[in-house]
């Protein structure tokens, strides 16, 4: 693949390709890939698509209307693949944009796998292990990859990270609404569809009345609040307070780089602490557990960078007694099927941002949208890689921006 773009000069030779940690893979992720064929990418394709949302989605950040998704395609071998970026269009969850995971996927992920000979999906990233951060745009490449070696081994990506089961409980997430009112019915009409747990975005000022709100009218219905980093230690008052509401966690209630006052926040109240923007790396949630900086740990492939990174954070916290459950990033259909797939591993106990596709879009990219059952669950998709491919009608419909890469 040549580096060279019209928009700019040609790329640096890249540092000699090492693997992510400057050794050899952690065994949690190695173990995964064994068994996988090699595969030859002989092109991608970049592709920006926009869904309008059924309703606005309100959080501390701001308020969201649709969703703008970074879809890559790779084909090889009379095969497709595909992976979806989660990074949004503006620096706000994450430092990461849809504009820099693409120039990130464009000039420096994507030209060592294009043309190279058919390699294992562990050679074809460590190709740009070299390339610092950027976890969005390389859990997008991982994925494509997954896909492609799974569908090339008749392996689903459930059967790859190692998911032992063949339906998840799914949560739904409720965005900062115009009154208590307005929230409380949005829950009355997710519970009767079946969801098993519903999460609430909070910020400072909307936050106690709320919890109370919700366990006056819904005593029993398991509930957790989402801060997205809203508040610091000087709030310890008022998160003392949810205390009284059997919570069953408040998600990332501080600064995203600070585990220490996490640490002090979780021994200072009784309900769980659940870490999501904290815990960017394997070697974040190392420093999470060895501080006790929370008790839940929320595992979203994008933040990590990668699937298989995930899974092995969900091995680590196995192994120290915190369950995990799987977010969400508002994904479409292609990236709700593989995080339904993550979902299925053994220590994600409780139900996930896994949405029904009819939650976020009128019409979701695949053609058979998932649905969720009476139980509140979705289904593992059990098809070769995803298990899932877009509609093209859907595609030429949504998309906004096309790039084909030679």
């Amino acid at each position: 693949m040549n580096s060279a773009t019209a928009d700019g000069p040609a790329t640096q030779d890249a540092p000699a390709p090492v693997t992510p940690a400057g050794g050899p893979l952690p065994e949690a992720i190695s173990r995964r890939l064994q068994g996988l064929p090699a595969v030859r990418v002989e092109g991608a394709a970049l592709r920006t698509v926009e869904l309008p949302l059924v309703s606005p989605f309100t959080t501390s950040f701001g308020t969201q209307t649709v969703r703008h998704a970074l879809l890559l395609e790779l084909w090889g071998d009379g095969l497709r693949a595909w992976g979806e970026c989660v990074a949004e269009t503006v620096p706000a969850y994450s430092s990461e944009t849809l504009l820099t995971a693409r120039e990130t996927l464009r000039r420096h992920l994507l030209p060592p796998v294009v043309g190279a000979p058919a390699r294992t999906v562990a050679d074809h990233l460590a190709g740009s292990a070299w390339v610092r951060g950027h976890q969005m745009a390389r859990t997008t490449l991982e994925m494509a990859l997954l896909d492609l070696a799974g569908q090339a081994g008749g392996r689903s990506l459930g059967q790859i990270l190692g998911a032992t089961r063949d339906r998840v409980g799914c949560g739904v997430s409720i965005g900062i609404q115009p009154s208590l009112d307005a929230t409380l019915a949005l829950i009355e009409g997710y519970l009767a569809q079946g969801y098993q747990r519903i999460k609430l975005k909070c910020r400072p000022g909307y936050d106690v009345a709320l919890a109370r709100a919700v366990r006056e009218r819904f005593p029993s219905c398991p509930v957790m609040l989402d801060a997205n980093s809203a508040y610091s230690l000087r709030d310890l008052e008022t998160l003392r307070q949810l205390d009284a509401y059997d919570l069953m966690m408040i998600e990332q209630p501080l600064a995203t780089d600070d585990f220490v006052d996490h640490a002090a926040l979780q021994a200072a109240i009784r309900t769980p602490v659940c870490l999501d923007e904290s815990v960017h790396s394997l070697a974040a949630a190392h420093t999470a557990l060895a501080l006790r900086a929370g008790r839940i740990v929320n595992l979203k492939p994008g933040r990590v960078g990668g699937f298989l990174v995930a899974a092995a954070i969900h091995d680590l916290c196995q192994a120290h007694g915190w369950p995990t459950w799987v977010g969400g990033m508002l994904e479409t259909g292609l990236g709700r099927a593989a995080n339904v797939a993550l979902a299925g591993l053994p220590n994600n106990t409780l139900p996930g941002d896994t949405s029904a596709s009819d939650r976020y879009f009128h019409a979701d990219l695949i053609p058979e949208p998932f649905r969720l059952a009476p139980d509140g669950t979705l289904p593992v998709p059990t098809g070769p890689g995803l298990g899932v491919a877009p509609d093209p009608r859907r595609l030429q419909e949504t998309t906004l921006e096309y790039e084909v890469l030679r």
